[in-house]
């Protein structure tokens, strides 16, 4: 197939890129490089653009006319769209209209967009199915669900298929360190806890450690970006075959505690970095983790590296490959 990937330069885009490659697909990226980097998409042709520009999109996808869609283009920092909700809507939820509209326009009907364990807003469990509430406490991802919603009622009205991929706690590098998460400003543990052992940062702090969980520290499900890359493959050939959409989990169904991170961090590392304890952060639920057998169903995906230690040596290498 011919796939047309937005956000193709970021961390999550650049390894679905590799496994486009690496499944036989030829790729156009389409990104604005506010986020990404030119020099992470390893593979097809590029395009710099915004997805807020509608006539370049469109003509774009007229050009290529590429058989599939895979939607990674989005700001996705919670903390920062609860101070910037208008940012937040603007670029993901009509970003994403536009690239709706647009490949409806281009006849495009096979559709895989990243969603977001978000949508779930504080909703706590060892086990979280896709039917549960979604109640999002954030405008990131109240933007996630209204894409969602735009999906669903286009695919309702046409011949138009989708698969919404929500994930979890993305994290980690690619496994043969050709790329990984570059931005120095992230605010993702593990890449937070790598920088800290690194000396890229003086310490971290872990937000609150009175939480009902075994050592009182907020338990997340964190999947390998690798395995979340799989999984937009495993959904675009599943559209290939299949008339009907699709809302899913990606994650592994277990948790680790932000102190088993930190403690991972350390171990794999060798450095004993400074870790203090700050407030705990309002809304935080002290439990999120992915029920998955939905995913592994429907697409047969298998995760590869279902491994708080490799999660935490992958992400080390690639940080200390950094400047």
């Amino acid at each position: 197939m011919h796939v047309f990937v937005t956000g193709g330069a970021g961390y999550i885009g650049s390894h679905v890129l590799l496994h486009l490659q690496t499944a036989g697909h030829e790729v156009t990226t389409f990104d604005n490089l506010s986020t990404g980097y030119r020099e992470s998409v390893l593979h097809g042709d590029f395009v710099e653009g915004d997805i807020l520009d509608f006539d370049m999109l469109a003509s774009a996808l007229q050009k290529n006319r590429p058989d599939a869609i895979i939607h990674l283009a989005a700001l996705s920092d919670l903390r920062d769209s609860i101070a910037q909700p208008i940012k937040y809507h603007r670029n993901n939820t009509i970003g994403t209209l536009n690239v709706v509209e647009a490949c409806c326009q281009a006849g495009i009907q096979k559709f895989v967009f990243s969603s977001s364990a978000a949508v779930y807003g504080s909703a706590e469990g060892l086990a979280i199915p896709e039917d549960a509430a979604l109640q999002p406490i954030s405008p990131y991802g109240t933007s996630k669900l209204m894409g969602e919603t735009i999906l669903q009622e286009i695919a309702a009205s046409s011949d138009f298929t989708f698969a919404a991929l929500r994930f979890f706690n993305v994290a980690g590098a690619d496994s043969q360190g050709r790329t990984g998460e570059s931005t120095s400003d992230a605010w993702h543990l593990i890449k937070v806890a790598c920088q800290a052992a690194t000396g890229k940062r003086d310490g971290m702090t872990i937000n609150g450690d009175g939480y009902s969980t075994p050592d009182g520290t907020c338990v997340r499900d964190y999947v390998h970006v690798d395995d979340i890359a799989r999984a937009h493959i495993d959904a675009l050939e599943y559209l290939q075959s299949h008339d009907s959409s699709q809302i899913l989990n990606v994650g592994y169904g277990c948790g680790a505690s932000v102190r088993e991170v930190v403690d991972t961090v350390k171990s794999v590392s060798g450095v004993d970095f400074p870790v203090t304890v700050g407030p705990a952060r309002h809304g935080d639920p002290s439990s999120l983790v992915a029920k998955t057998d939905r995913i592994r169903s429907v697409l047969g995906w298998l995760p590869q590296h279902d491994d708080l230690e490799t999660i935490v040596r992958s992400a080390l290498a690639w940080e200390r490959r950094l400047k």
